[in-house]
Formats: C-alpha cells, sequence, structure tokens
C-alpha cells in the first residue's frame, strides 16, 4: 500500500481509519498475506504515517541505509524484504531519470513539469514507465509508484515535484 493519507478538510474525520480498516479487510477475505506500507524513520509528507500504520498493527519488518522503512501486518508470519536490486538505489544512466507508474493521480502533473523544464533547459531526461510485476520488481528503488534519479543517484520519491525542486537537483 503506498500513499495512504487524507489531505484538506477531509482529515480528522474518520476517513483515513476506514481506508485502512477496509485495505485489511480485503486483503483478509482474499487470502493475502498480509498488508505491507512503505515508510521513513524521518516522517515524508508522502507517506503513510508510520505511527497511524502502527495503530493498526504494523511492524518495521525492513529498512535501507537511506532511512525507507517497509511496515508489515502479517496475517501468517511472513516478513517480506526488500529487494536486493531496491536496495542498490542507484542506477547507470547520468539523466536525469523517473521511473513511475499511474497509481497516483499527482503523477500526471508531476511529469508535465519534469518534461517541460528539461526541455526549455537542455536537461537529458530519461522517462521509464512500469507496466508489469516483473519491471516492478526489478527496481533500483524502494518505491515502484515514482523515483527520480540523477547522475546514476537516487535522489526522491517525492511526487510533488517542482521547479524549484529540479533546480535543487540538478546543481548537486
Amino acid at each position: 500500500m503506498y500513499c495512504l493519507w487524507v489531505d484538506g478538510p477531509y482529515k480528522g474525520k474518520g476517513y483515513g481509519k476506514a481506508l485502512m480498516e477496509y485495505c485489511i479487510d480485503d486483503a483478509k477475505s482474499n487470502a493475502k498475506s498480509g498488508v505491507c506500507i512503505l515508510g521513513s524513520k524521518k516522517q515524508k509528507a508522502w507517506l503513510t504515517d508510520q505511527s497511524f500504520a502502527k495503530s493498526f498493527g504494523f511492524n518495521v519488518v525492513d529498512d535501507t541505509d537511506n532511512g525507507y522503512e517497509l511496515l508489515v501486518l502479517s496475517f501468517d508470519g511472513r516478513k517480506p524484504q526488500f529487494a536486493p536490486n531496491a536496495r542498490s538505489m542507484r542506477i547507470e544512466n547520468n539523466d536525469f531519470t523517473i521511473i513511475y507508474d499511474n497509481q497516483c493521480p499527482y503523477i500526471k502533473k508531476s511529469l508535465e513539469v519534469v518534461k517541460k523544464y528539461c526541455e526549455e533547459n537542455n536537461v537529458p531526461l530519461t522517462v521509464n514507465y512500469v507496466d508489469s510485476l516483473e519491471k516492478a520488481k526489478s527496481l533500483p528503488c524502494v518505491f515502484n509508484n515514482w523515483c527520480v534519479f540523477y547522475k546514476g543517484k537516487f535522489e526522491t520519491v517525492n511526487l510533488l515535484i517542482d521547479v524549484e525542486m529540479l533546480k535543487r537537483i540538478l546543481k548537486k
């Protein structure tokens, strides 16, 4: 599960709890092993709040060197782990590179911002769309929804990318 959060005037009305309960019930009714959530040691605005997830019984079962955590609510005792390739957080391509799928409504707008900026500023851009389970499992990052690399190095999973963030990354 990615990005379970409630925004704006809908916060504090029980929608997050209802969404989480629905997800857990759905996983159980479909005989799944459990539910996983991507988290971070330092809370990031675009990831589910770990304290919220932990209130439902989620526990951290794996982490990466750069602070991402895998939280799990296991129904059968299994403890999944990040794939070794996800731990690398590196690619061979030096272009500004985005790997994404269509799980989030913010992706289209963010892609438009990045493409426009890169075109106007002659920044080499590579965009890779994840359209299969095999591609998702082979990614060099923990987040298959959206990840950004520059000069081969992982930069962010922040979907809400803007021109100022692009400039900061490109200065590195």
